[in-house]
């Protein structure tokens, strides 16, 4: 009876001790986008931070979008033939590419990608910068973290993801020309004429972008907060660097998710 009292009263003290952390880490995390937020309007006057941002998270990141988005669009051209072909529809295998890369693939590979390679990146950098003290070292000569460090990085990702975005798309598209038509002998024209007919900008590719920015969004908040929030240790830099890639995939898939229920019904 003593031993059932006793794992009761654990199970309650750990739940208890669970629901306050995660409550103080609601509220630390809610505190810290709104003064990223608020910082972020004088993030645009440090042109040179920006700048240099822009380049770490969207140039750095260019080879790997460019050369994913090209596969992606020759492997989807590829397997949209064979089954278009069997109804003797292959002349629309480049309106399918178009729509999958413009809809959903485009928006959601390329933030996968950024977050595993410009995500981690920055929470490395943060928690680096904690565990040797430059943040506290900025604060103590009276320089806001929130201006200089936060801000001009959370610009860039949402800068740098939408073109991104766009460039995977305009590549997945382009290798899916070069598999159909160059390879596989679709008709050119009618590539070209099926995709302009079916593609719209407004229903298509103007949701892509919109979901590329919430995306960018949801990335950045992720990033920033698990390098703020970071054990200044090596353990707790790698642990944030972790939790930064994992729950910003599963964020944007869930994002996705309720984006395309809203866009598409």
């Amino acid at each position: 009876m003593a031993n059932a009292r006793q794992k009761i009263q654990s199970l309650c003290q750990s739940t208890g001790q669970s629901s306050i952390e995660l409550v103080a880490n609601f509220g630390r995390g809610t505190l810290f986008i709104l003064g990223v937020l608020s910082a972020t309007p004088s993030a645009l006057l440090r042109v040179d931070l920006l700048l240099k941002q822009l380049y770490v998270a969207g140039v750095q990141s260019l080879p790997i979008i460019l050369m994913a988005g090209l596969f992606v669009g020759m492997v989807l051209s590829l397997q949209g033939y064979n089954v278009l072909v069997d109804y003797n529809s292959e002349e629309a295998v480049g309106t399918m590419t178009a729509l999958s890369l413009v809809r959903e693939l485009g928006p959601v590979v390329a933030a996968l990608l950024f977050a595993g390679r410009a995500g981690s990146a920055l929470t490395a950098e943060i928690g680096l910068m904690r565990s040797t003290e430059q943040i506290s070292a900025l604060e103590m000569m009276a320089i806001d973290p929130l201006k200089y460090i936060y801000a001009p990085r959370f610009l860039a990702v949402l800068i740098s993801l939408p073109m991104l975005t766009l460039l995977f798309t305009a590549l997945g598209i382009l290798g899916g020309y070069l598999i159909s038509v160059g390879w596989l002998g679709v008709d050119e024209g009618a590539f070209w004429s099926q995709m302009h007919s079916h593609v719209d900008w407004h229903d298509d590719v103007m949701n892509g972008i919109i979901k590329s920015v919430a995306f960018a969004l949801l990335i950045a908040v992720i990033a920033l907060y698990q390098g703020f929030n970071a054990i200044p240790t090596s353990e707790g830099v790698s642990g944030a660097t972790t939790r930064t890639v994992v729950h910003a995939s599963l964020g944007v898939l869930a994002l996705d998710f309720m984006l395309t229920t809203l866009m598409f019904n």
